[in-house]
């Protein structure tokens, strides 16, 4: 399950809000940093806190001299934001995976594309308006947030894209329409949602209603809470067993106990990289990577979502 890693060299930190700051890396030797726009990497945060997180690129896809990110400080961190903020300086050397890509732009210059962003959602669309742009795409951004005084890039992007950002401050009591945004789209429109996940969900329904499954995309900007009843897992290879508590996912617990390393990617279900086969029991399915058929199967399960409804899980682990 191991991952290519890039040795890179933090080269810029700025501070874009109260709560959010700006990362800028470097390939430690020189070498070109490729993705495409809604693109990812994963931080690895160290041996000693074993923690790993996924953030959006923001920056121009053309420029691949670096990959700049962006990280909200979170007050309930379970210690990446924290590690983001409190521990990286100009200088230090991390390790990042490639980047990866499962929130592409569609190529359709034939039809709108509505952006909307929930708080630091709004980091995979900073490097979708340069191909817009370059493309002559017809486009409108919404972005949502509790607090224009704690909002990253609002005035970046007011600059930039002008009459095509449409802004909903909470702290005015201001809320995005978002069934009369989408029901007031031509049919061919894809719409793109990243944020909270009552935000997504909302979108994901209304869009599914308005314009068709197919039109609709979306990625979760963190972790997807992963609550249920505790149960138990028995890792079959490793021999030993762990207790996976009722706020916590299954990735969650191999992390704190730290004997069995998985990588993931997206850590909300979509990337398919901890994909893991099931020996006995029977999983809670929560991911967006398996079709209902395998789902049904109860072959395999993704470890950063989906938990169990039986008492006890075998993993080939």
């Amino acid at each position: 399950m191991s991952q290519e890693k890039i040795a890179v060299n933090v080269s810029r930190i700025e501070q874009v809000s109260s709560t959010v700051k700006m990362f800028e890396f470097v390939a430690q030797e020189g070498n070109f940093l490729p993705f495409s726009a809604g693109s990812h990497v994963t931080v690895y945060m160290g041996e000693q806190t074993g923690l790993q997180r996924a953030y959006s690129l923001i920056s121009d896809p053309k420029h691949r001299g670096s990959y700049c990110i962006s990280v909200l400080r979170d007050e309930n961190s379970k210690g990446g934001s924290a590690f983001m903020h409190e521990q990286l300086s100009v200088g230090d050397c991390i390790h990042l995976s490639p980047a990866q890509n499962f929130f592409s732009l569609e190529q359709d210059n034939q039809c709108k594309h509505l952006l909307i962003a929930g708080g630091i959602g709004i980091t995979p669309f900073l490097s979708y308006l340069y191909e817009l742009e370059q493309g002559g795409m017809d486009f409108e951004l919404h972005y949502c947030f509790r607090d224009v005084k704690t909002a990253a890039f609002v005035e970046h992007l007011q600059e930039r894209i002008g009459s095509r950002l449409h802004l909903y401050d909470g702290s005015q009591g201001q809320r995005m329409p978002v069934e009369q945004l989408i029901q007031s789209q031509p049919s061919s429109s894809h719409v793109y949602v990243c944020g909270p996940q009552s935000l997504i969900n909302e979108v994901i329904e209304k869009g599914n209603q308005y314009l068709g499954g197919s039109q609709v995309h979306f990625e979760n900007f963190g972790e997807v809470a992963s609550e249920g009843d505790s149960f138990e897992v028995y890792f079959q290879r490793s021999g030993f067993s762990l207790e996976v508590g009722k706020d916590m996912s299954i990735l969650q617990a191999i992390e704190a106990d730290k004997r069995i390393n998985v990588e993931c990617l997206c850590r909300n279900g979509v990337c398919g990289t901890c994909e893991t086969a099931i020996l006995e029991g029977e999983a809670d399915h929560r991911d967006h990577y398996l079709d209902d058929d395998e789902k049904a199967e109860q072959k395999t399960m993704m470890l950063c979502v989906s938990r169990a409804r039986s008492k006890r899980l075998v993993l080939d682990l």
